[in-house]
C-alpha cells in the first residue's frame, strides 16, 4: 500500500518527461541557391513545415514547391511551370532520422552537431539523402535546427533546356533554417 504513492509518481514524472518531445513548425525557412555563368538564382520558401520527435530521432519536412518567392516573377513562373512542375508535383517531402541524436541534450542550451539522413521526395522521386547540421536548443527551451547540403537536379529528373543550361547550375545549394516549439 505504501507503494501505491510511489508508482503514481513514478507514472506522472514519465508522462511528464514524454510530454514535449515533438517539436514542430509550419513557417520554418528552405532557400535555395544555383550559381551559374549568366545569373545566380535565389528563391526562399517560408512555409515549410517540419517535425522533429526527439524521443525517436525521427524529423520530417514538407513544402509545397509554388511557395517559393523569387527576385523576378518571370524565374519563379519558369521554376513552376517548366522545371519542378508544381502542377504535377505540388510537394516536396523528407522524412529520415537524426543519426547522433544521443549528442543532443534539451534540457541544456547549446548548440549540438548532427547528421540526418533519410528520404527526399522531389519531382515525383525518392532519393536517399545525408546531410550535416546544427541543433540549438534555446534558454526557452525552443528548438532550431539547421543544414546545408546539395541537391543534384538530374537525380530528380529536373530537366534544364538546352537554351537555358548556362541560366542554371546541375547542383543546388539546399539550406534549411527551422525554429521550433514543443507540439502541444
Amino acid at each position: 500500500m505504501k507503494n501505491i504513492p510511489l508508482l503514481l509518481l513514478c507514472f506522472a514524472l514519465n508522462v511528464y518527461l514524454s510530454y514535449g518531445q515533438i517539436y514542430y513548425t509550419s513557417n520554418g525557412e528552405i532557400t535555395f541557391y544555383s550559381h551559374a555563368p549568366i545569373e545566380d538564382i535565389e528563391a526562399t520558401n517560408k512555409q515549410v513545415s517540419c517535425a522533429i520527435d526527439i524521443k525517436e530521432g525521427k524529423i520530417a519536412f514538407s513544402m509545397l514547391m509554388n511557395a517559393f518567392q523569387f527576385e523576378k516573377a518571370l524565374m519563379q513562373e519558369h521554376f513552376n511551370e517548366r522545371y519542378v512542375e508544381s502542377h504535377k508535383f505540388p510537394k516536396a517531402t523528407f522524412e529520415g532520422l537524426i543519426k547522433d541524436l544521443e549528442d543532443v541534450s534539451l534540457s541544456k542550451a547549446g548548440s549540438y552537431n548532427i547528421e540526418v539522413e533519410g528520404k527526399l521526395t522531389l519531382h515525383g522521386i525518392t532519393k536517399t539523402v545525408k546531410s550535416r547540421g546544427t541543433i540549438k536548443v534555446g534558454i526557452d527551451k525552443n528548438v532550431s535546427a539547421k543544414s546545408t547540403f546539395v541537391v543534384n537536379l538530374q537525380d530528380f529528373k529536373v530537366e534544364i533546356p538546352t537554351m537555358y543550361i548556362d541560366n542554371i547550375s546541375e547542383s543546388i545549394e539546399i539550406k534549411v533554417d527551422v525554429k521550433l516549439k514543443p507540439k502541444s
